[in-house]
């Protein structure tokens, strides 16, 4: 059934208060290709809604993405294959797989949103991405109604990035992902972060998937606010890549600068740390604000507008770009 004017506060973990023109919820590819069929132009698929900024009311229709299903689809001597329907909460995935002893995911323990959304932006945290456990998704042509399989090659993707946010952006929804994760012989990635160090505390010598995941969630709820207490969509901007002049140019004034190598020669710079050493950590502008224990969120204390935030966001921007000469890129979809 689609529903007029109805507001999407649910449904966005800014807490943002716009209101969809025309609004439908669907668990099968049936119901999202007959919802395609009353014409109603444009389309937004919405998932978790913790990825995306609102900043006015939404015309056309809105298609919240509830396919559920969790299904092996197949092993071999290495890996089992998952297929996980799009509307699946992605953490909610990652326990599962951890519960039955599933490798691969458990470094993206907590990350907010759905299955559907996670190829979109290649979602990763503390050195895994998606495209490294990825195998296929399916989606649904909102054009046509058709069905289509996209595999790792025809995803192109990239950091934060992926054909989905590029020319195929607002053109599918996603419906299913299948993944390959290990079924024994796990390869852990536990030196990005403060993994190692969360494991020593909490005395852990010989680490399983299931103590990575508890460190990574306690890693993150240390540093990140509850969306249900305060609004956020996370991590509000890309950490941003760039080449070793830069960083030896910002070096100079300011050693204690924090950088990763990259395989191609060049430089990751924590949005974090920028942001924080231009003074904007724990500053609260109206009824929004930069994170105090992390200066990558940005946060709706209550009664903020999309336009609020985004003006918040252009304003940090704008003082990174003037300080180091290094301009961020927004990781969240602005509508």
């Amino acid at each position: 059934m689609i529903h007029q004017h109805t507001s999407l506060l649910p449904y966005n973990t800014f807490g943002i208060d716009a209101r969809a023109a025309f609004f439908t919820e669907i668990c099968s590819i049936q119901e999202l290709q007959t919802a395609l069929q009353a014409g109603i132009q444009p389309v937004m698929i919405l998932g978790g809604g913790s990825n995306m900024l609102l900043t006015k009311d939404v015309s056309g229709l809105v298609i919240k993405n509830s396919i559920s299903g969790i299904n092996l689809a197949g092993s071999d001597a290495e890996k089992t294959f998952i297929k996980v329907g799009g509307g699946v909460v992605w953490h909610d995935f990652v326990c599962w797989a951890v519960e039955n002893g599933y490798g691969g995911v458990e470094n993206l323990s907590l990350i907010p949103g759905t299955v559907g959304a996670s190829p979109v932006q290649n979602i990763g945290a503390y050195g895994v991405e998606l495209k490294d456990v990825f195998v296929e998704l399916e989606g649904v042509e909102l054009a046509t109604g058709q069905v289509h399989t996209f595999g790792h090659a025809a995803c192109r993707f990239g950091y934060r990035d992926s054909v989905f946010k590029q020319e195929l952006k607002g053109k599918y929804c996603i419906t299913s992902v299948t993944f390959a994760l290990t079924h024994h012989a796990h390869r852990l990635n536990i030196s990005y972060g403060d993994i190692q160090k969360t494991l020593e505390s909490n005395g852990v010598t010989e680490p399983t998937i299931a103590d990575v995941s508890r460190a990574v969630i306690q890693i993150r709820s240390s540093k990140l606010p509850d969306p249900a207490k305060i609004g956020n969509c996370g991590s509000f901007f890309k950490n941003p890549e760039t080449s070793r002049t830069v960083l030896e140019r910002i070096r100079l004034s300011h050693p204690q600068v924090v950088s990763y190598d990259l395989p191609d020669g060049r430089v990751k710079i924590p949005a974090g740390w920028l942001i924080e050493q231009c003074g904007w950590k724990g500053e609260k502008v109206g009824n929004t604000g930069c994170y105090e224990k992390q200066a990558l969120v940005l946060v709706n204390y209550g009664g903020a507008t999309g336009a609020e935030v985004k003006n918040l966001a252009y304003a940090i921007i704008d003082s990174v770009e003037k300080t180091f000469g290094i301009r961020l890129e927004p990781e969240v979809n602005i509508i």
